[in-house]
């Protein structure tokens, strides 16, 4: 169908004057509005559903970069007693705790730390490679944790630097 030109001031134009009056007018097309209306709609709901996927301003965030993170001498390695007698030996109580220096027999909330000193539900805890264990060797490393108890590292005390407690 033809376009009649739509002018409010010059609601008398025929289809003459559409090339001459093209500049200041505006075609009234039904079609054309509802579709624009339609088209408008359209991006307000996907603006508004994407608002559902933009992340949260209390976010957590992570504290500890991969880059820094050191793993411990017995990571992917057997983390049996042996080990984390060595890893004992080696520990330096009032130096800051790191992936090399922890006490591998602390605890905290019930749970024993993996071979980089990381506890279960922290970042960067892996599951540690244990070895078998019979009740024999169980009895021998409860009477070595009972001898650790009386006499602890010099330093060792709840609140060093070394220590998670």
């Amino acid at each position: 169908h033809a376009r009649v030109p739509y002018d409010a001031r010059n609601k008398h134009l025929s289809s003459n004057h559409i090339l001459s009056q093209s500049s200041i007018c505006h075609y009234y097309n039904p079609t054309e509005t509802i579709s624009n209306m339609m088209k408008l709609a359209v991006i307000a709901a996907t603006a508004a559903s994407a608002a559902a996927f933009v992340p949260s301003q209390n976010a957590r965030m992570v504290t500890r970069i991969g880059a820094e993170f050191v793993y411990g001498d017995y990571d992917d390695k057997l983390w049996d007693n042996d080990a984390k007698k060595d890893v004992y030996n080696k520990w330096d109580p009032s130096a800051p705790r790191t992936g090399k220096n922890f006490n591998p027999f602390e605890t905290f909330k019930g749970n024993s730390p993996d071979a980089s000193g990381v506890f279960p539900g922290e970042n960067f805890y892996k599951d540690p490679m244990r070895g078998d264990v019979s009740f024999q060797a169980m009895m021998d490393e409860k009477a070595e944790a009972e001898e650790r108890e009386k006499n602890p590292k010099a330093g060792s005390e709840p609140g060093c630097p070394g220590c998670k407690n």
